[in-house]
């Protein structure tokens, strides 16, 4: 089945709003694995608007208490993420694009002009034991340069997807998913999805496009636990997921 990794950014947004550790970071990252997540990432950004330093040590600890979840790490390698990761040793670093102040990540990596770039970032990680996923838009052609930088996976931007289900376009947008799914597969890459991705759009997502191993959510699934609780948010995910898994061929 495809596992869920609870993306803990917004949470840590509105503690951030107060003096306070309310609503406690480590807290519901401990709901949300009590409930069945399998992973917890965080994406810390230089500016510490939401995630910070401290959060992202805590959740270590707490993940290393678990050996059967997993800790991933997002963010971009160039804007002061690697000592951090080099400190913690997340079992997983998404490598994220975006610029220090954008509001959220909305477009992958261009490896026609980042891969010299990314090849020792990427050794790095590998060094430190840690696997290696790249932010991507969903192009076929980019899956073969991405595996010959030295990724371990690709992690397919689903903004895209999200706006085009919106508009009933969803069927057009899935044809370029399941084809770049199959290209990464074919590559030897390993897949994972994230990015608006949400209880009525992740199950189809999972329908058409094959061999997705993680889905990352954050928004849309601390939304919902607004209304029914994070530990019901996050079952309510499992279930989409199984929903979404049960109907592949």
């Amino acid at each position: 089945m495809t596992r869920l990794s609870v993306n803990l950014n917004k949470i840590a947004l509105v503690r951030n709003a107060r003096p306070l550790d309310i609503p406690s970071v480590t807290r519901m990252a401990t709901i949300a694995l009590d409930s069945g997540a399998h992973g917890i990432t965080v994406h810390p950004r230089p500016d510490s608007r939401h995630i910070r330093t401290d959060d992202v040590l805590a959740l270590s600890k707490l993940l290393a208490a678990r050996p059967d979840r997993e800790f991933n790490i997002e963010g971009n390698p160039f804007h002061n993420m690697m000592e951090l990761v080099h400190t913690v040793r997340p079992h997983q670093c998404t490598l994220v694009p975006d610029e220090p102040g954008a509001s959220t990540s909305d477009h992958g990596w261009n490896l026609e002009r980042d891969a010299d770039r990314l090849r020792p970032v990427i050794a790095d990680l590998h060094a430190w034991g840690v696997r290696v996923s790249l932010f991507m838009d969903p192009d076929p052609d980019a899956m073969a340069t991405a595996a010959a930088v030295g990724a371990d996976r690709v992690e397919l931007y689903t903004e895209p997807y999200a706006n085009a289900w919106l508009a009933g376009a969803a069927e057009t947008s899935l044809t370029a998913y399941t084809a770049t799914a199959r290209a990464a597969t074919a590559a030897g890459l390993g897949i994972n999805a994230g990015h608006d991705l949400s209880l009525d759009n992740l199950p189809p997502f999972l329908e058409a496009v094959p061999g997705v191993l993680e889905v990352s959510i954050g928004h849309a699934l601390t939304a919902d636990a607004l209304e029914l609780g994070m530990a019901g948010s996050v079952r309510a995910y499992l279930d989409a997921i199984a929903r979404g898994n049960g109907a592949v061929g």
